[in-house]
């Protein structure tokens, strides 16, 4: 089973871009961020025509979050548990059955955070708090589960074209930083590290000063796994090729294969 994840930059600039690569590439799961639309408004049969079972949970004009699955959703729940004030459209749980048993996928947009020393830092590593508690208690479960999307976090100087460049970001932060190796010391895998250790692998370039071209980039997308889904793991890669596309995200998918 191939599960990716792909912070789209706006769903209505990049129906084409995201229905290319989908029946390119080919996921049976994919999870997309930053759709920037209201669940009504998603472009949903454009890819119920490629095969796909759609769940959303949209914001006018911000965040947003979709599930496209191949499989039929057994579960879907939209929102982060611990905060019902928080109406940011960033969170999406569902779960499907594959021929092991279950599989678990969350979707998520993790606040950027910036600029640091304003409350949108502070809601960040709270968001990171919140998410931690969730996943601690999915994994009591003992079940193959997937924490995928756009975390803006930078986790290593290896995953970052200038360390020093990004000292003073909320992205590159020792808190942001910490919050995220207390997420993966729970148990789980970045996918990723566990099939590569080259430095300077990205997912994310920006659209000024020819960033892509000079390969100035940072790798904040990612696939986190239970140990589960670990197990199955076959590998994790990176698709940079939509980001020289026509009007790209400035974003890039990244993918697993697991056996299920």
């Amino acid at each position: 089973m191939k599960i990716a994840t792909w912070n789209i930059n706006g769903i209505k600039a990049r129906i084409d871009t995201a229905r290319t690569w989908l029946a390119s590439a080919n996921p049976d799961i994919a999870c997309l961020q930053e759709i920037k639309c209201v669940d009504e408004a998603f472009p949903r049969e454009m890819f119920e025509d490629l095969g796909y079972n759609v769940a959303v949970h949209g914001q006018k004009g911000f965040n947003g979050v979709a599930l496209l699955s191949k499989l039929p959703f057994d579960e879907v729940a939209p929102r982060l548990a611990g905060d019902e004030s928080d109406v940011q459209a960033r969170y999406l749980e569902a779960v499907v059955s594959v021929p092991s048993g279950v599989l678990r996928i969350i979707n998520i947009y993790l606040p950027n955070g910036n600029p640091v020393g304003t409350e949108k830092f502070v809601y960040k590593l709270t968001w990171m708090t919140r998410l931690r508690e969730r996943i601690k208690t999915l994994l009591a479960n003992e079940e193959p589960m997937i924490i995928a999307g756009d975390f803006n976090v930078i986790p290593t100087p290896e995953d970052v074209y200038n360390p020093s460049a990004w000292l003073n970001d909320a992205l590159f932060k020792p808190e942001t930083r910490a919050h995220f190796q207390a997420l993966v010391n729970l148990g789980l895998t970045d996918a990723f590290r566990a099939c590569h250790d080259e430095p300077h692998r990205f997912t994310f370039w920006d659209y000024q000063a020819g960033a892509f071209q000079k390969n100035q980039g940072l790798r904040i997308d990612h696939l986190l796994l239970s140990p589960q889904a670990a197990d199955r793991l076959v590998t994790c890669d990176i698709d940079a090729a939509p980001r020289a596309w026509e009007k790209p995200s400035d974003h890039v998918p990244i993918w697993i294969e697991l056996n299920v």
